[in-house]
């Protein structure tokens, strides 16, 4: 897995300084950037040439006033030819001996006219993200009142079915069937779609169907954070179900725990309005509302002011 450094310049848009195409091919397999400092002084010991290499004001002022006629060697040192790109950030000039060592070892060479720092936290998210581990998960991720909620269940329980009734009530679909998940940070999940049910959902009995096309593009979403799982299972007499609200649960996906709700699906239940319900509940309950615990205090008053 890895990103070449032509999808990296479509996404920071730089002007290119050399880039030949096998230079633009080559691949990036990690997020991190080194600002090379120890290195311009010639300390390579645990130095790591298969990292973007990105010069701000520092390291371009220390490359231009001290190296003086060593620079082409000691920048000969720094990049290789695992080395994917080299970056001078605020629209610094390009040094010479820059330009003849991309040239050297076939390294694409780029200049920015962005600050170093807001380049580097830019190309980091980025490659993130595109080099986040994906796992895939069967159901349909849906984004509901600003809220991405993941509808899981057995197959057949009309999960689809579900997420065509609520794009029909103005919500979005984010994907059908298969949803690739990554881990965002510690706390956070990112779901989308595989490229080929991109705003695709199967209906048995129908076929595919092209969400966009049927619906518009305020139908789809490319990408959603997976805020709320909610679980469809088949109503059985005699279960016990949740009637409170008291018994949250969680799933865990890549080592994040996400709230999870149940909701039991029976013939006259209109699952899309719970759905959105829900949702509701659970905004409401991230903005410090709880009806249950409403409900139990007045309960308890209410036991309390009869004994």
């Amino acid at each position: 897995m890895g990103v070449t450094v032509a999808e990296l310049l479509e996404k920071i848009k730089c002007d290119v300084v050399y880039a030949s195409e096998t230079a633009l091919k080559k691949v990036i397999k990690t997020s991190d950037v080194t600002r090379p400092g120890l290195e311009m002084t010639g300390y390579l010991d645990y130095y790591t040439p298969e990292r973007i290499q990105l010069f701000g004001m520092k390291e371009w002022s220390y490359a231009q006033n001290v190296i003086g006629d060593n620079r082409y060697d000691l920048l000969k040192n720094i990049v290789t030819n695992a080395t994917p790109a080299i970056i001078v950030a605020r629209g610094l000039s390009v040094p010479d001996e820059m330009i003849c060592v991309a040239k050297k070892r076939d390294t694409v060479l780029l200049q920015s006219s962005e600050q170093t720092s807001r380049l580097n936290g830019a190309i980091t998210a980025f490659l993130d993200e595109r080099l986040a581990v994906r796992t895939t998960v069967h159901g349909v991720l849906m984004d509901i009142f600003g809220v991405g909620v993941l509808i899981q269940g057995s197959s057949g329980i009309g999960k689809s079915e579900t997420g065509l009734e609520l794009i029909k009530r103005g919500h979005r679909l984010v994907a059908d069937d298969r949803v690739d998940v990554y881990q965002k940070d510690e706390f956070s999940l990112v779901g989308e779609p595989a490229e080929i049910l991109r705003h695709l959902i199967e209906l048995r009995g129908v076929g595919i169907i092209d969400v966009m096309s049927l619906f518009g593009a305020g139908a789809i979403k490319d990408s959603a954070q997976i805020d709320l799982t909610v679980y469809l299972e088949h109503y059985e007499k005699g279960n016990d179900y949740d009637r409170l609200g008291n018994g949250e649960t969680t799933i865990n996906f890549s080592g994040v725990d996400v709230p999870q709700v149940k909701i039991p699906v029976t013939t006259g239940r209109n699952v899309s309005v719970i759905i959105e319900a829900a949702v509701m509940n659970f905004r409401a309950k991230m903005m410090g509302f709880d009806a249950t615990k409403m409900f139990e205090e007045r309960l308890t008053n209410l036991i309390a002011k009869n004994s």
